[in-house]
């Protein structure tokens, strides 16, 4: 039962062991921000025509051109966020989804092209550690990221994404608001944490990871009534986020930014 779940959890908390905790307070990624160079400063594209892109639209347009020309990855990223666990085919997808997403990443990544992206990484990062990069990942980037959908915060949410995933996230966030409703959802859990790719574009390197999460996702009016969702329901979220690194930012607690993110939802199996 869902009770027996949350009662296992408590217990562990409890027991010292280790397992998610979600921040006491979100912290906005450019609070470590060591760069001295002005972040609204506006490049000139000289690639285009009478055209001038903020330094985050380039980042978003260089990978948008390399989804568009590799259909393994157009796949992965245009998956929509969708909680209806009667779905019969999204259960099947989240099954395809974890069993095969490690053999569809090595169709489209080679281990040398990792490699070579860790490698550019050292020259700003010195002593950049992927083991090290993902315990990074799963105690501030993801806790602050998850957590700020989960609770409606869009200013933490605005500071750890770049405009095109920012503004996927906020939507439905901005119309609970809209409609005076109460996000009361929790993360539970983040497990099977893993660095599934990486590639180098213009603006520098690429990471993918994949992970899970455990969430309770629930809306509910000012009275108090569920509107959305089920708070006896756990769900299983699957997901696959692009984290690009800012070649000018060398404090590596505020170089990584959301550039897209993939979720696929199926009810928790107990």
């Amino acid at each position: 039962s869902v009770k027996a779940v949350k009662d296992e959890f408590d217990e562990t908390t409890l027991s010292g062991a280790t397992h998610y905790k979600p921040p006491a307070k979100l912290r906005m990624r450019s609070e470590f921000a060591m760069s001295s160079r002005d972040d609204r400063h506006v490049d000139a594209d000289d690639e285009s025509t009478g055209v001038v892109l903020h330094k985050d639209s380039k980042w978003y347009q260089s990978w948008e051109n390399f989804k568009d020309n590799n259909a393994y990855m157009n796949k992965v990223f245009d998956l929509k966020m969708k909680y209806d666990e009667s779905d019969h085919l999204l259960v099947r997808g989240t099954r395809f989804f974890t069993d095969k997403m490690g053999q569809l990443f090595g169709g489209v990544f080679s281990k040398t092209e990792l490699s070579d992206v860790l490698t550019e990484i050292c020259k700003v990062e010195p002593d950049f550690d992927k083991e090290r990069f993902l315990k990074m990942c799963e105690k501030e980037i993801i806790p602050n990221i998850l957590e700020a959908i989960v609770r409606g915060d869009l200013t933490i949410l605005k500071d750890w994404c770049y405009e095109a995933p920012f503004n996927a996230l906020a939507a439905p966030i901005k119309e609970v608001k809209k409609a005076k409703y109460v996000m009361c959802s929790r993360v539970l859990d983040i497990n099977n944490l893993d660095l599934a790719a990486g590639k180098m574009m213009e603006q520098g390197p690429v990471l993918v990871i994949m992970f899970q999460s455990q969430q309770i996702i629930v809306v509910k009016d000012q009275k108090g009534n569920v509107v959305e969702g089920d708070p006896d329901k756990i769900m299983r979220v699957t997901y696959v986020w692009a984290l690009c690194r800012d070649q000018e930012e060398f404090n590596p607690r505020a170089a990584w930014k959301l550039l897209d993110i993939s979720a696929v939802t199926g009810s928790q199996f107990l």
